[in-house]
């Protein structure tokens, strides 16, 4: 008791001068509407400041959670753009197609899901597959024309292509401007060459000049563009050419591709196939 009394003795003078300067302020405010109205308004600007100072506190600490809904938000808006733009992609290439009307080749549009180009056996997958009208043995052009491979297998709705970077793939080839033709194959080594074996001694390679399909493969139409000649060197014996041919489509960066079915395929293949033809070309 003795020690309160001793605390309240050391600070009244400190708690009177409150009380006094309280009692002044409460008078003074209510001596005119004029003093009573600056003194709310300052007092409501200075409620306004204190609670904006925590608010911002309050803010700044809620500012990790807000940006992490912001890239929740973003990521979604990107994948819906993304499916917007295969859309409008395969819509557009559709419609081009479309115009292009009946022929003996048909065509389709589609997207390449995956591609690798470091292995020895190289493969391309594309959303589309049978449902759509996907077969095996379609040719794979790029979207300007030039070969990329071709459909080895197929489900409702994907498909698998071998590309030519793949030590299995094959096609034939022609020097333009020429009837000096040679088979496509490559050997695994460079992922923008392929070779053309077997071209004629007389046909004179030239750097520079243009290789097409001939028509003869059973994957692709005639003259499609594989690439340009890069150099040429003859055999040991001097009979045939080996020319590097590099590729007119660059296959590790293909995005979208076409489509393309001999629609007279099959049954040029049946009436081959046919007992009457094999009659013929039977070993005794």
């Amino acid at each position: 008791m003795r020690k309160l009394l001793e605390f309240i003795r050391s600070i009244y003078v400190v708690v009177l001068f409150v009380v006094l300067e309280v009692a002044a302020v409460s008078y003074y405010a209510r001596s005119s509407y004029y003093t009573e109205a600056r003194l709310l308004a300052r007092s409501n600007r200075v409620a306004g400041g204190v609670r904006s100072f925590f608010g911002g506190i309050r803010r700044y600490f809620m500012l990790g959670r807000e940006n992490r809904a912001l890239i929740a938000r973003v990521a979604e808006l990107e994948e819906q753009l993304a499916r917007y733009d295969e859309a409008e992609n395969a819509a557009r290439l559709d419609a081009y197609l479309s115009d292009i009307g009946e022929s003996k080749y048909h065509f389709a549009a589609a997207t390449v899901v995956s591609n690798t180009v470091n292995r020895a056996q190289n493969l391309l997958t594309l959303n589309r597959g049978r449902a759509d009208g996907v077969v095996e043995e379609m040719a794979v052009l790029s979207p300007d024309g030039a070969m990329v491979g071709y459909v080895v297998d197929c489900t409702d709705r994907y498909s698998v292509a071998m590309s030519a970077l793949n030590t299995s793939f094959r096609a034939s080839g022609r020097l333009v401007g020429t009837d000096y033709v040679g088979s496509i194959y490559w050997d695994g080594t460079d992922q923008h060459v392929v070779l053309m074996g077997d071209v004629s001694k007389y046909a004179d390679p030239q750097p520079g000049q243009e290789v097409v399909t001939t028509g003869f493969s059973q994957f692709f139409p005639e003259d499609v563009l594989i690439g340009l000649v890069e150099s040429a060197t003859l055999n040991e014996t001097r009979t045939a050419y080996t020319v590097r041919v590099r590729l007119a489509a660059e296959i590790s960066r293909q995005t979208d591709v076409v489509l393309v079915c001999n629609r007279d395929l099959w049954e040029i293949r049946d009436l081959q196939q046919s007992e009457q033809v094999e009659q013929y070309t039977r070993q005794d």
